[in-house]
C-alpha cells in the first residue's frame, strides 16, 4: 500500500511517500497551520496513486484542515497515537512490535511514537532516539521493545528565539550551518559558540544519564532538521536518519490499516 506520510511539527510540515517500507519524494510545506505549497502534495497523490495517509501531528489546531484536505484527495487518513500500541504489561502491541509503559500514554507526542517505532524497526532495540526539532526530545525503548519514557528540552529554535525576544541587542542567529569558533569575537560568533558547544554538552549529559539509569547498550539514533548540525564532531556514535518520523508513521498506519481491513475506525477515516 502506498501512503502519503505527513509530520506536522511546530515549525514546519514534512510530507513524503511511503511505499513498501521506503520513504521518498520528501517535501516541506510552508507553515504549520495552513496548507502552503499543497499543489505538490496533490500532484504526488495523483501520480503515485496513493491509497491512504499516515498522519502525525503535534499541532492540534492544524489537524482539522489537513485531515479534511487529505480526505478530499480520496485518502483514508490514519492519525498515529498511543492507541496503535499495546499497553504494558496488559494488552498486545500491534505491528510494529513495541508496547508502552507510561502513566498517561495519551500525552505522548505522536512524533515521538513514530520515531520509536521506526527506530526499532530499522535498528533494533534497545534504542535511544533523539529528535532535533523545535524542541529536543528523546525516547527510550528497552531491549524488550517497551517504550519507557523520554526527555524534552528546548531545541535550537526556542533557544535562539528566546535570546532574540528577551534581550535588547542580540540578533536573531541563523541556524543550521556553520561551525563554532574557537571563541566568540563578535556577537554572532559568541551566540554560535554558546548554541553549538553548549547544546552538544546538553546532549552528551542526557545520553550519559540515560545510559547510567538503564545500564543498557543503547543504539543511538537521531532525526530532525538540526540533527546533523548539532551532532557534527560530537563524540557519540549517533546514526542520523532524516526520514525516521515519516518512516515510522507509514509503518504504523500500514499495519493498522491492514488490521482493520479497510473498516473505518475512530482515527482511520
Amino acid at each position: 500500500m502506498k501512503l502519503l506520510v505527513v509530520d506536522v511539527g511546530n515549525t514546519s510540515t514534512a510530507v513524503g511517500l511511503w511505499d513498501r517500507g521506503r520513504v521518498s519524494h520528501v517535501m516541506h510545506l510552508d507553515g504549520r497551520e495552513r496548507l502552503g505549497n499543497f499543489e505538490g502534495v496533490e500532484k504526488l497523490v495523483r501520480s503515485e496513486k496513493v491509497a491512504g495517509c499516515a498522519y502525525v501531528s503535534v499541532v492540534p489546531k492544524a489537524d482539522r484542515a489537513y485531515r479534511s484536505a487529505f480526505r478530499k484527495l480520496g485518502l483514508k487518513v490514519h492519525q498515529v497515537s498511543h492507541e496503535d500500541f499495546g499497553l504494558f504489561p496488559a494488552g498486545r502491541s500491534t505491528s510494529p512490535e513495541i508496547a508502552i509503559d507510561y502513566p498517561h500514554p495519551e500525552t505522548i507526542g505522536a512524533d515521538r511514537l513514530a520515531d520509536a517505532a521506526g527506530a526499532v524497526s530499522r535498528y533494533g532495540s534497545p534504542v535511544l532516539v533523539m529528535d532535533f526539532g523545535t524542541a529536543l526530545t528523546a525516547a527510550v525503548v528497552t531491549a524488550d521493545r517497551v517504550w519507557r519514557g523520554g526527555v524534552i528540552a528546548p531545541g535550537f529554535p526556542l533557544m535562539r528565539d528566546y535570546l532574540f525576544e528577551r534581550t535588547a541587542k542580540l540578533p536573531r542567529m541563523e541556524l543550521g550551518k556553520g561551525k563554532p569558533p574557537r571563541i566568540g569575537r563578535s556577537t554572532e560568533e559568541a551566540m554560535r559558540f554558546g548554541a553549538l558547544v553548549g547544546y552538544r554538552g546538553m546532549v552528551r549529559e542526557i545520553v550519559a544519564e540515560l545510559l547510567k539509569n538503564f545500564k543498557a547498550d543503547f543504539k543511538l539514533v537521531a532525526t530532525g532538521g538540526f540533527a546533523r548540525w548539532a551532532l557534527r564532531d560530537l563524540d557519540l556514535p549517533f546514526t542520523v536518519d532524516p526520514t525516521l518520523t515519516l518512516y515510522g508513521a507509514g509503518l504504523i498506519a500500514n499495519a493498522r490499516m491492514k488490521t482493520t481491513k479497510g473498516e473505518t475506525g475512530r482515527k482511520s477515516s
